[in-house]
């Protein structure tokens, strides 16, 4: 058995979504945790994963927006201050793809996510630390977590899409 963790330094936590339904916008987490755990080592098939995202750390690069995105329209970062992940399979589907699937907490609100995952393989750094690495992505509805902020432009365009990309690149260390 071996348990993992992210290395921040080396990963990136992103969303994506429509703006007026012809742009996107990415926003990222500045502040994240997570572990991996195996049964068999250097095997991730079976493995348990667990994240949390500190909702403040958000950044779009637009310090207005990412306030509205903080406040109780979206986030609410004052009453719930974190997200969280907690797998519930870690499927091996190819020589180097798996399916994560678990579920996903935002604003009190639990609900089952599936992510694709590619394997980016194991290196061993200059320190002696084996490392793996991760490609993640999903699709979340974001009204099914309570961020129901809506508006409409004045020739009717939607300004913020319901769909969520969700985009993770990161690398673990083992302990």
């Amino acid at each position: 058995m071996a348990k993992w963790t992210i290395d921040p330094s080396h990963s990136e936590v992103q969303f994506k979504v429509k703006h007026l339904m012809i742009s996107t916008v990415t926003g990222t987490f500045g502040t994240y945790e997570g572990t991996i755990e195996t049964t068999n080592d250097n095997d991730f098939e079976g493995a348990k994963a667990s994240f949390t995202a500190d909702i403040d750390s958000i950044s779009t690069g637009q310090e207005q927006r990412d306030g509205h995105l903080k406040s109780a329209d979206f986030f609410d970062a004052a009453g719930y201050p974190k997200l969280s992940f907690v797998s519930t399979s870690f499927t091996k589907t190819g020589d180097d793809t798996y399916t994560v699937k678990g579920d996903l907490t935002i604003k009190g609100v639990t609900k089952p996510v599936t992510l694709s995952a590619e394997f980016g393989g194991l290196m061993v750094d200059f320190y002696g630390q084996t490392k793996a690495g991760f490609d993640l992505q999903g699709k979340i509805n974001r009204q099914d977590f309570g961020l129901a902020w809506s508006a409409v432009t004045e020739a009717g365009g939607i300004v913020v899409s319901d769909e969520v990309k969700l985009v993770l690149n990161i690398q673990v260390v083992k302990n």
